[in-house]
């Protein structure tokens, strides 16, 4: 089980995300425009006036039952400890313990 201070903060990390992602990606489009040398720079200190963890980048994926931080599996959103629990006892449909 992960210490709850981490998994808050990784929620905090995800509200300013979601809070600044509009934001963000309209200052990175705007970049990309044909602008001159100037405005772009002065479009990237905007950028990076941001705060640090409102980029997604710095999010990390955690197991949503134990908050694991490390081993995920994205298509269950488990860790491996407790996929391989789960598949055991057949709560997970259609996973199967492979054999060869």
């Amino acid at each position: 089980m992960a210490k709850k201070s981490l998994i808050e903060k990784e929620k905090k990390k995800e509200k300013l995300v979601k809070k600044y992602e509009v934001t963000r990606q309209s200052l990175k489009r705007r970049i990309r425009g044909s602008l001159p040398i100037q405005d772009k720079l002065t479009i990237s200190k905007r950028l990076q006036s941001l705060p640090r963890n409102s980029a997604p980048v710095r999010l990390r994926n955690r197991c949503s039952l134990t908050g694991r931080p490390r081993s995920n599996y994205r298509d269950f959103g488990l860790s491996r400890h407790v996929l391989r629990e789960m598949a055991h006892t057949c709560v997970l449909p259609g996973v199967s313990k492979s054999s060869w």
